[in-house]
């Protein structure tokens, strides 16, 4: 098992330290300056759509979708997951404080791919056996005719499947145990089995069960992190001018303060740092798309805007919460890493409860996380298989979530970053293909005529 995971993190260290880290800090970048700082001129506007259609208890998702405000909940739900936690908390033991300075620039670029992402998805969802959908793997075949589209996307279909249905619910599901393993000394294998019977039950109910989870979930469980963090950092107000300078100073000499991490390096900082913000907030991922997509709008680039807003918070707030703490504890240098590195940061200040707090939390924030991957990966599966497969694909992600939750953390890690790198190559392939048509939706100009037969027809 130790030359296993030996493989795939030389594998993932290959893919993320090369391709990557450029290609989709780049296309970020080039979003960012072809829609003219979209996420700057435009997040006034997101703010106020967001609060506009806050709604704890909307109208049922069905076959036609789901309302604006639901499907930023689903996607959310995604993004507010293992990533803000212990992802967070990995990527400062192995980058340093620097990484969390390179998660918030690949943010702050990653909220215009994420732009580019949610109006796509919206200009080419369509419908399957009366039931809207859409998501990547239909824009991919609308900028690639011919077998090179169906290659492409048939690639994106089984990267996204393996990469979220599979390990990547199995991250959620090892954080998750994890955590209560070490604040209440409960079985792992017990953990995951309640874990995994649950998840079975809201899988059954499809996306409507779904939306109605995730609409209740996600705002209680962000409001009750947010408190928890700003209450510790209040305590600590006078360490945090020079959590800030580690972070922003690292970022670039990562051996010039003491308390950083011994032997961390600018690249490392950086491969980290955006690796795990793409874990976090999935700009570029081809994932939020499938959430996007079934929203009820009048036009593609008004979900645009509310999906940056999904990115904002997810990096900008909670991450960077989660960051401080960490920081401002002075454990990082302890070699402590996980799950575990920020139950102990908490605990400086919540003494015992602070185990306790991380463990509601982070079972609130994996397990929405398992609910919105999963669906993700059953558009793919049913993409691939065809309908009547949906029940094999719910049962083999309900036994990843069960073998998960007994797995050490670094293969279940390692083997996601690998998926997560896989699938985003194809995304941002299409993304850049298909740029001039997300450029002249944004000036409210619509798909061109070239680009009317681009739209898949309704199945």
């Amino acid at each position: 098992m130790d030359q296993f995971n030996q493989a795939i993190d030389i594998a993932s260290n290959f893919l993320w330290d090369n391709l990557l880290l450029f290609l989709l800090l780049g296309t970020g970048i080039f979003f960012t300056l072809r829609l003219g700082f979209v996420q700057v001129r435009r997040f006034g506007t997101g703010m106020k759509n967001l609060f506009s259609g806050f709604n704890l208890n909307g109208k049922a998702a069905g076959k036609d979708g789901m309302s604006s405000f639901q499907a930023l909940t689903t996607a959310v739900a995604a993004q507010v997951g293992t990533g803000n936690i212990t992802g967070c908390a990995t990527a400062l033991a192995s980058g340093g404080p620097g990484a969390i300075f390179w998660m918030w620039v690949s943010a702050f670029f990653g909220m215009a791919t994420i732009y580019a992402e949610a109006i796509l998805a919206q200009t080419f969802r369509t419908t399957i056996d009366g039931q809207v959908t859409g998501g990547p793997i239909y824009y991919i075949r609308a900028a690639f005719k011919g077998r090179f589209g169906k290659f492409l996307a048939g690639f994106f279909s089984v990267a996204i499947v393996v990469a979220l249905g599979f390990t990547g619910n199995m991250v959620q599901s090892n954080s998750i145990s994890d955590a209560f393993h070490n604040a209440f000394g409960v079985s792992k294998l017990a953990v995951g089995i309640i874990v995994a019977l649950i998840a079975a039950f809201i899988f059954l109910g499809g996306v409507k069960r779904l939306a109605s989870v995730t609409e209740k979930i996600v705002p209680a469980m962000a409001v009750f992190y947010i408190l928890g963090c700003v209450g510790i950092l209040i305590s600590r107000w006078q360490l945090l001018p020079n959590a800030f300078e580690q972070i922003f100073v690292l970022a670039f000499q990562p051996q010039a303060i003491a308390g950083g991490v011994a032997g961390v390096t600018v690249r490392e900082a950086m491969r980290y740092g955006v690796a795990r913000g793409l874990f976090s907030n999935e700009a570029g991922m081809g994932s939020t798309p499938h959430a996007h997509a079934l929203a009820k709008v009048d036009k593609p680039q008004d979900q645009g805007i509310i999906a940056m807003i999904g990115v904002f918070f997810d990096t900008f707030v909670v991450l960077s919460l989660t960051a401080l703490v960490i920081i401002t504890s002075g454990t990082l240098p302890t070699g402590i890493t996980g799950t575990q590195l920020t139950q102990v940061a908490f605990d400086q200040t919540l003494g015992s409860f602070g185990n306790i707090f991380i463990a509601i939390c982070m079972f609130f924030f994996a397990f929405s996380t398992i609910i919105g991957w999963y669906y993700f990966g059953e558009v793919n599966f049913k993409a691939l298989f065809g309908s009547r497969a949906v029940p094999i694909y719910a049962a083999i992600v309900v036994l990843f979530v069960l073998i998960g939750s007994m797995q050490k953390v670094d293969l279940v890690w390692n083997l996601s970053d690998l998926f997560n790198g896989l699938m985003v190559i194809p995304n941002l392939i299409a993304l850049l293909a298909l740029s001039g048509l997300v450029a002249r939706i944004h000036k409210g100009k619509g798909p061109g005529k070239n680009d009317k037969d681009d739209k898949p027809s309704d199945q």
